[in-house]
């Protein structure tokens, strides 16, 4: 039997399908089928009713939108400004809302020059699992329980509030972009560059590892700056690269931000470059990209995923499945803490919002 779906289009009915509902899980685009799989009794809730921007000033870099906006549409109209996101979220042009990209705590290739989405995020509206409208941040007015919601709310998967309203700050374009792709003998060789480049005062919009052994590193600035920077790159790697400009670059990275990797399950991966040693002896030939000096890993798995969260689990890290077939999207390591039980108790005391719901506590 389907799950019911509601889609609310106030937060007044987001609040009571709250009160009325015993268990919900919001969804949004559906871009990250993995995480939409309702466990048993649940409701859908479908946020994409709430897709207006609400206030868009250029000049103030500040933008606050409901958490059903598409991406691709807010990219647009930011874009007409000369602006964007600077936490790059990926999968906008397969649907993704704002929401949703808080939610799963999704940044994409172009993080590394500025930070992730947990670092833009200024404020939140969210309904608590009793029903309550709850804000915090930058934009709003009252913060709750001494947490800092903004970025509590940032990978929280939709298991402490259903995210109504989200509020962040806005970069400039940057005027111009090319890219150099530097091939490496191997590996080791490869890594040395990438913690060379990480340490170094060379301001890079990605730093991106492509197995077995390439680097693929973005430029931003002046359009004339450009052509003596990639020298300068060159010369600091002592390798030549090969150099895509105009729209192949922008196509390239546009693809990438798709995050069609290949068949099978797409699992984010957060790490060090310290990990991508041992990673790499085990992962096999699963097509995968490290982004951000290593920090962040996108991999298609077509294999089981039993396999995949014990090949983690050896490696002390945990990972998030947001395409294939999972009752259970967190896999790797167990990262929830008793801090964190405390908090979904305070926000959602009756498990409302719980994949496999719990019985509530005194």
């Amino acid at each position: 039997m389907s799950p019911a779906t509601l889609r609310p289009n106030s937060v007044a009915e987001v609040q009571e399908a709250v009160r009325t509902e015993r268990h919900l899980l919001p969804c949004g685009g559906g871009s990250k089928p993995a995480l939409l799989t309702p466990g048993e009794g649940q409701t859908v809730l479908d946020m994409t009713g709430l897709g207006q921007v609400l206030e868009y000033d250029p000049g103030e870099y500040v933008l606050v939108t409901q958490a059903g906006a598409r991406l691709s549409e807010v990219e647009a109209l930011l874009a007409q400004h000369g602006q964007y996101l600077p936490f790059d979220p990926p999968l906008g042009q397969q649907g993704a809302t704002l929401g949703g990209t808080v939610a799963a705590g999704l940044s994409g290739p172009m993080r590394q020059r500025y930070g992730g989405v947990r670092d833009f995020i200024l404020g939140v509206q969210f309904v608590d699992g009793v029903g309550q409208l709850v804000r915090g941040g930058g934009k709003v007015v009252k913060n709750a329980a001494g947490f800092d919601l903004p970025k509590l709310m940032v990978g929280s998967l939709g298991r402490l509030g259903i995210l109504t309203e989200l509020a962040f700050k806005v970069f400039p374009l940057p005027k111009a972009t090319a890219t150099l792709r530097v091939a490496f003998p191997g590996l080791e060789a490869a890594l040395e560059a990438l913690y060379k480049l990480a340490g170094s005062p060379i301001e890079l919009y990605a730093l991106d590892l492509e197995p077995p052994a390439t680097l693929t590193l973005r430029l931003g600035g002046l359009a004339e700056a450009l052509p003596a920077r990639l020298e300068r790159l060159q010369a600091f790697l002592g390798r030549d690269g090969e150099r895509l400009e105009g729209e192949a670059e922008t196509a390239y990275w546009r693809s990438l931000n798709d995050l069609n990797l290949g068949e099978g399950a797409l699992v984010k991966v957060t790490l060090t470059a310290r990990h991508i040693p041992a990673l790499e002896a085990a992962l096999g030939p699963a097509p995968r990209r490290y982004l951000s000096a290593g920090h962040l890993l996108y991999l298609a798995w077509d294999g089981e995923l039993d396999a995949l969260e014990r090949l983690l689990g050896a490696q002390g890290l945990s990972g998030l499945v947001l395409r294939g077939s999972t009752h259970r999207p967190q896999i790797g390591i167990d990262l929830s803490q008793a801090m964190a039980h405390k908090v979904t108790q305070a926000l959602d005391p009756q498990g409302r919002f719980a994949r496999q719901p719990y019985a509530a506590q005194d």
